[in-house]
């Protein structure tokens, strides 16, 4: 997302520098090239939603190789914009009431012979294959959901989750109607699996041969799904747009990778316990794996309120606080889950989860102090200058002897500016106190969660507050750009 450096120069840039669009459509053709020169293959060159947004699409790759380049092209366009005098906005809500800024990681397994293990085949053996590697992904996000949700929580995620076309904070699958059926069949199917010894060819499984496209659902649920399964790929909608894939993706394929070895153990227990063919064996798990997912999959409209009653009464975790999303790390189930495919120790995923809450309390001590300063020292300043004109009109209005009916709207508004900067003042007030009291603790478990109770509401009744002196004060007395002039100005 793109803002302008300077909007009261806009005539005078577009003169110089050409029209937004163009200039725009020079900076992406400047990313790209300089991509390009470090070997990151982009495409998709189009606008968003949200006025000033743009979206670019680094093409698949390994996934070690595709997050280092993110990385490199977060640095890029941050300073090729510079050059097109923009500034690039990689914070995942910078504008209240339009959409965010995400990223979409799309995961799929290729196998060393170069089959995609998530894109059904032609025949029995290779849509049984499918099945067993999408079944397990689906019971491995059921059984990690909360580790998954500690993977993309942030303090700009924390804006952005749940509004203006952003999947809420509350992880679950869309598989789409198609495979949804397709999964009932497989559960609901009676064929007598002790009958061990018969020729799979000769026992009714009623596992057809799944038609190329089936798996693409064809409807737009799938966009307010934080883990929509897409054809061949699972769609990670989740992640902020600021943030490093890194953590998000080494979550994913643990937890994926500790399910697969648990379906491997499951289908060898089967066939050398229990003496079930090797297909029966893996239809079994699979069945049992339906039946133990269902919480996870919702193909519904997960924007909606029906969505989060539904999740609550699947007991699915739903909160919008980053220090509760952030708890998951340290679960004894997810420390115990890590530790068994030595992807981390219990004291390195500590220290991760304590690096998060220290980045989460920085931002927000860097944010409150902007916010006290912005309001301090030129939003009320400016806000009484322009109550000081409407008082002085009014004064003068009174001394013509003016009937009160002429000037009763003016009235009205220097008593709206005069609550206005009296709740924000008082909210400012109480937010620095509120941080202050906390300036001395040294345990950031204790600092995070105290802010994150009792210093980010501050945040919002403050912006409020401003939102609404913008709408009323004098342009030419306002400090600093008007949303308007961020968003719409040409």
């Amino acid at each position: 997302m793109f803002g302008h450096q300077s909007a009261k120069n806009q005539q005078l840039e577009d003169h110089y520098f050409g029209s937004i669009d163009e200039r725009v459509k020079n900076f992406m053709i400047d990313l790209e090239f300089e991509a390009f020169k470090l070997g990151i293959p982009i495409k998709t060159r189009h606008n968003e939603v949200a006025p000033g947004q743009f979206e670019c699409v680094p093409i698949y790759e390994l996934t070690n190789i595709a997050i280092d380049h993110n990385q490199l092209l977060m640095d890029l366009i941050d300073k090729i914009a510079l050059k097109h005098n923009f500034k690039a906005l990689l914070h995942e809500k910078p504008f209240d009431n339009i959409n965010g800024s995400g990223k979409h990681n799309n995961w799929s397994i290729i196998a060393d012979n170069n089959i995609n293990l998530l894109k059904p085949g032609k025949d029995f053996k290779s849509n049984l294959m499918f099945l067993s590697f999408f079944i397990s992904i689906i019971k491995a996000v059921n059984d990690h959901y909360d580790l998954l949700l500690a993977g993309i929580a942030s303090l700009g995620n924390h804006y952005r989750l749940g509004g203006n076309e952003a999947p809420p904070s509350i992880i679950s699958i869309f598989i789409g109607d198609k495979l949804q059926n397709l999964l009932n069949n497989i559960e609901n199917d009676n064929i007598d699996i002790n009958d061990t010894y018969h020729n799979i060819s000769d026992i009714n499984i009623n596992i057809p041969i799944i038609p190329s496209g089936v798996c693409l659902d064809n409807t737009d649920r799938n966009r307010t799904s934080p883990f929509a399964f897409t054809g061949n790929k699972f769609e990670f909608r989740a992640v902020g747009s600021s943030e490093n894939c890194a953590r998000p993706m080494t979550i994913l394929s643990s937890i994926a990778s500790i399910q697969f070895k648990k379906f491997y153990n499951t289908v060898y227990n089967n066939i050398y316990q229990e003496k079930y063919n090797k297909e029966i064996a893996i239809i079994k798990t699979i069945k049992s794996y339906i039946k133990s997912s269902k919480n996870i999959i919702f193909n519904g409209n997960s924007y909606s309120p029906e969505w989060k009653i539904e999740a609550k009464k699947r007991n699915l975790l739903i909160t919008n606080k980053t220090t509760e999303m952030l708890k998951s790390y340290i679960s004894s189930k997810s420390i115990k889950m890590f530790n068994d495919i030595n992807i981390f120790t219990e004291r390195e995923i500590k220290a991760r989860y304590d690096i998060l809450l220290e980045i989460f309390v920085k931002k927000i001590q860097i944010e409150s102090k902007i916010l006290h300063d912005l309001s301090q020292n030129h939003i009320i300043p400016s806000s009484i200058e322009y109550q000081n004109k409407l008082i002085n009109n009014i004064i003068g209005l009174q001394k013509i002897d003016l009937n009160k009916k002429y000037y009763k709207n003016q009235i009205i508004l220097v008593k709206k500016i005069s609550n206005y900067i009296n709740n924000l003042q008082d909210n400012i007030i109480n937010m620095i106190n509120k941080c202050e009291q906390y300036n001395n603790v040294k345990n950031i478990h204790k600092i995070a969660s105290y802010y994150d109770s009792n210093v980010l509401q501050y945040f919002e009744i403050i912006k409020d507050n401003i939102n609404e002196l913008e709408k009323i004060i004098d342009d030419q007395l306002w400090p600093i750009p008007k949303y308007r002039e961020l968003l719409f100005i040409r």
